[in-house]
């Protein structure tokens, strides 16, 4: 009797032990199987995104580090980089009321897009989202001038806006020849009058941008509300626009980094004129830095204008993106 008990002791012992080792050896397939995939998504990732990381490093955050090289120097962009002044350049373009005020100008185009043309786009989008007769072509014709380039453009409304152009005999037609302006050439308006040739050219982006997230929106959440009894304007307040959030966040994104970045249309219409009533950032770069042949200058400039841009998107990711990356798309209705 107590030889059958140490046998089966013996037995269930040997048992355990295979059922250990059985154990270990599925545990040891199962993290040789995770480290192979773990492997392969990082050879995916690299092939993937080392292109492009190689790119970004070599276009974008090395040149930043060379202008930050530069900006330190007094150089001509002709001999060595030997003339070491430190922070000269950028207490120079700091203390300079021309670039203060194109920096006031940047921000007056930024405040400008959100006022005004933030609104006006909804509003084109929402009409354009509803079934119309020729809705195609209205369309195409929102979005044409987007297609132009900023050369063409420029040039263009650089003729109409010419004394006795296009403007002023069309607004002599139609009897109110008397606010006829030098749009480009007086000091109080021709900011303004920048920003309405700004939205011609731009407004066609933001509406494609505002009419892809509206038929993203399902149908089915406005019939609730419909049947909820809420209004078409309701609906639009309380569904439509909420659920458009994101969208509208990165439209702002867009639109104030591009205000900081305008240089095109400027240069080319007015070139910061008249009286530096109209120069940006960028149009001061170039006239004090570049054609002035002060490249160190010009390269601080440049670094100021790059953490502007970056302190700008950092602050907004931080308290307007930040919802939308996490996911928080739905949590705003209701």
């Amino acid at each position: 009797m107590a030889s059958h008990q140490v046998t089966v002791t013996g037995s269930g012992a040997a048992g355990s032990a295979s059922d250990e080792l059985a154990r270990a050896d599925r545990t040891a397939v199962v993290r040789s199987g995770r480290r192979r995939r773990d492997l392969r998504k990082k050879l995916e990732l690299a092939l993937l995104l080392g292109p492009a990381l190689v790119l970004f490093v070599g276009f974008v955050l090395v040149p930043i580090v060379i202008a930050a090289q530069y900006s330190l120097y007094n150089w001509s962009g002709m001999s060595a980089l030997s003339d070491f002044i430190g922070l000269h350049n950028y207490r120079v373009a700091l203390d300079d009321p021309v670039f203060r005020g194109a920096i006031l100008h940047n921000f007056i185009f930024a405040a400008l897009s959100v006022v005004f043309q933030l609104p006006l786009t909804l509003g084109i989008a929402f009409l354009l989202n509803r079934k119309l007769r020729g809705q195609r072509i209205l369309r195409l014709v929102t979005f044409a001038p987007y297609v132009l380039s900023e050369a063409t453009t420029a040039v263009i409304w650089l003729l109409m806006l010419q004394p006795g152009g296009f403007v002023d005999q069309l607004m002599k037609d139609v009897g109110l020849g008397s606010l006829a302006q030098l749009w480009l050439a007086n000091l109080h308006i021709v900011l303004y009058t920048l920003f309405v040739v700004i939205t011609w050219k731009y407004i066609g982006f933001g509406i494609i941008l505002f009419l892809a997230g509206l038929q993203g929106i399902p149908v089915e959440l406005k019939e609730a509300a419909a049947l909820d009894g809420a209004s078409p304007v309701q609906s639009t307040r309380h569904v439509t626009i909420p659920l458009l959030g994101p969208t509208i966040r990165i439209w702002i994104f867009l639109a104030v980094i591009g205000s900081l970045q305008l240089f095109d249309l400027v240069w080319i219409m007015t070139e910061g004129g008249p009286a530096n009533a109209s120069t940006t950032m960028i149009t001061y770069l170039i006239y004090n830095g570049f054609d002035s042949a002060e490249f160190g200058f010009g390269s601080a400039v440049a670094v100021l204008l790059f953490m502007i841009c970056f302190l700008f998107a950092l602050i907004y990711q931080r308290f307007a993106l930040r919802r939308d990356t996490a996911g928080a798309l739905t949590s705003m209705v209701g």
